[in-house]
């Protein structure tokens, strides 16, 4: 199977969170038909294995989506389709890349197709807890083509809920959306302070409200109020529920507090063999490598400190499409960035370079890429 075909096919199976069974099976499908030993492990990821060695690099990607279907066709060199970038792109690009790679009797791959990525990570969070500690790990995100991922923020839901008596308007008296709304300005505020000095939008706490709901029974009126604070580097979590704790002494209301989801801030180490490779990789076929920090969340945030080995997070496309109603890659974009991980993968392995790829085959891949790629807005870079 060709890797634009694989592709093609991973996204024409639909797969939003909680409904990836079909495009799982037809992942573990594809990697069967492309000599891999592939199964459905028992939360439902796609996993597949190929080499014999006993050292294991993972490449992990996610096989669901955001909700919102988009029709899935070729228009010249452009593929649509919802998952093209976030992150079926690039976890075809894994598994065209492991297929391809020339293998060393030390080192197998594996490469893993998460479920539940957009939602609860319950894919990953799995992985954390029943899956060994690989020797290096890469993670499927959009990166585009000529750079690597280091880091990506945390992230803290919260959802608080403000009671209050039911009473008339002209009584005077804080109602409970008087309540939300004097804690978030509060929020708000200090968390403004702490970023005071601090210019890049990955250093930042960067609070935000996801939804507001109000109702009442004519006896008791209810105010709820959900937040997401994407966290920066070095967030102190303790320190964090103090200025909680703070805000809600200002709303002369005690709230209900539920901690829906919380997901640390990750940084990985820059100088590995890993990133090496990668770099490497990179240079191989045109580029001018660089490093980005994502202001999201991957689950990057949750297997590298899990493993504790060397991460990072690579794949060609542009993450300013991610969810988006115009979701598409760029098919030589797409082709160059397995040409770098198959060329990663097999220095991280040992093996000498042939020189497979011609000079005029690289310049020809590099220029229709970054042509193509030329109006893109960047991501955070480091």
């Amino acid at each position: 199977m060709d890797s634009v075909s694989l592709l093609t096919g991973l996204l024409q199976h639909f797969s939003p969170t909680g409904a990836e069974s079909e495009a799982v099976n037809y992942l573990v499908g594809a990697m069967q038909l492309m000599g891999f030993q592939s199964y459905v492990d028992s939360m439902g990821n796609a996993v597949g294995k190929i080499g014999q060695g006993s050292r294991e690099i993972v490449l992990l990607g996610h096989i669901d989506t955001v909700p919102g279907e988009i029709s899935v066709r070729q228009e010249d060199n452009i593929l649509f389709g919802r998952g093209a970038v976030d992150a079926k792109g690039p976890l075809a690009s894994f598994v065209a890349a492991a297929s391809a790679c020339r293998k060393s009797s030390d080192w197998h791959i594996t490469v893993i197709g998460a479920v539940g990525e957009e939602g609860d990570s319950r894919g990953a969070k799995f992985l954390c807890q029943n899956y060994p500690a690989p020797e290096m790990v890469v993670i499927g995100e959009p990166s585009g083509w000529e750079a690597i991922t280091l880091g990506y923020k945390g992230s803290l839901w919260v959802e608080l809920g403000f009671r209050q008596p039911a009473s008339h308007t002209a009584s005077g008296q804080i109602s409970a959306c008087d309540c939300a709304v004097i804690f978030w300005n509060q929020l708000a505020k200090d968390l403004q302070l702490l970023n005071d000095g601090k210019n890049r939008a990955f250093d930042r706490f960067s609070p935000s409200i996801r939804s507001m709901k109000f109702n009442s029974n004519g006896f008791e009126d209810y105010a709820s109020l959900k937040i997401n604070i994407r966290l920066p580097q070095g967030t102190d979590f303790d320190a964090l529920q103090a200025l909680f704790t703070a805000c809600i002494e200002t709303t002369q209301i005690t709230p209900e507090i539920s901690i829906l989801d919380y997901m640390p801030p990750y940084l990985a180490e820059k100088n590995t063999s890993l990133v090496r490779a990668f770099l490497s990789g990179i240079r191989k076929n045109g580029g001018t490598p660089g490093f980005k920090l994502k202001t999201g969340t991957a689950d990057m945030n949750l297997v590298g400190p899990a493993w504790n080995c060397p991460a990072i997070a690579y794949g060609a496309g542009d993450s300013n499409l991610d969810h988006t109603a115009n979701e598409h890659i760029e098919l030589p974009e797409y082709l160059l960035g397995i040409q770098v991980l198959k060329d990663s993968l097999e220095r991280i392995q040992g093996i000498q370079d042939n020189n497979s790829n011609t000079k005029s085959d690289q310049q020809n891949m590099l220029a229709n890429a970054k042509q193509l790629a030329k109006d893109k807005k960047p991501d955070t870079i480091w």
